[in-house]
């Protein structure tokens, strides 16, 4: 990768940071820790972990003996993850071949990242393959668009005024809402003890305009859309008036996410 295409990368890392992170992906790091009962001294893998906000929520829990590993295919989210935490070890890498002995971690943690992996069962191999027998996993996955509705509104707008590409990548993380058939995927990779529970939580963006430049800046880049400008300013003029009944009395944008935690243990 050339230095202007990483400077890309971080570019829209450092959106996503500033971004999602605290309005959307923070509140679930504990929850999965919690599930998968991360404690001193254990190894623990993040898989596909961003700019790494599940790790730095694993990192005090291990400590002081423990080791937490982030890994990512993207350059630009692991220089943010390094700023970020530097007592994390970052890889970059394939979590479909994770570049990993067998059976290196006690806890295997994925947080809206296997919604991405092209071979999602191949991903989930590798997961069973570095845990140590008993080892732990804990995943979070979006429930499907059909009941994410206020996404669903986003994507048709997107659809309308941004183009189908655009639309395409925001659908992207909503694409494991099955709950019956993510638990078979799960069992059918060797995992045991494989629950499924749907959690609901809270989007809580200081804004119509933060909620839809996260995912125009933030996430649309990631996924390799990149909007002009005018296109972006003519998706901002339109949700304002669109979205609005999600504006909360502080002027907040505020509406319910439906989200699937998957658990389960190597045998």
């Amino acid at each position: 990768m050339n230095d202007h295409a990483l400077a890309q990368e971080a570019e829209a890392a450092r959106a996503y940071e500033a971004l999602f992170v605290p309005s959307l992906f923070r509140q679930w790091a504990p929850q999965l820790l919690d599930e998968a009962r991360v404690a001193t001294g254990d190894r623990v893998l993040d898989v596909a972990c961003g700019t790494g906000v599940l790790a730095r929520e694993a990192l005090p829990r291990v400590q002081p003996n423990g080791l937490v590993v982030g890994l990512d295919a993207m350059a630009g989210m692991l220089e943010v993850a390094r700023e970020l935490a530097p007592a994390v070890v970052w890889r970059q890498g394939d979590a479909q071949q994770l570049p990993f002995d067998s059976q290196a971690f006690d806890v295997v943690v994925s947080q809206f990242g296997l919604m991405f992996f092209p071979d999602k069962p191949g991903a989930l191999c590798e997961m069973h393959r570095v845990l140590v027998p008993s080892g732990r996993l804990a995943l979070a996955v979006f429930d499907g668009l059909e009941r994410n509705h206020t996404y669903a509104r986003e994507v048709a707008l997107l659809a309308r005024t941004a183009g189908e590409a655009a639309a395409e990548a925001l659908k992207a993380p909503f694409v494991l809402g099955d709950a019956e058939a993510l638990a078979r995927m799960t069992h059918e990779v060797g995992m045991e003890a494989v629950e499924v529970t749907t959690l609901k939580g809270t989007a809580d963006f200081p804004g119509i305009g933060h909620l839809l430049e996260a995912d125009l800046r933030g996430w649309l880049p990631v996924m390799g859309v990149n909007l002009d400008e005018a296109t972006i300013q003519e998706v901002l003029a339109q949700a304002q008036v669109e979205l609005a009944d999600v504006i909360d009395p502080r002027g907040r944008a505020v509406f319910e996410v439906s989200v699937h935690l998957v658990s389960g243990r190597r045998g």
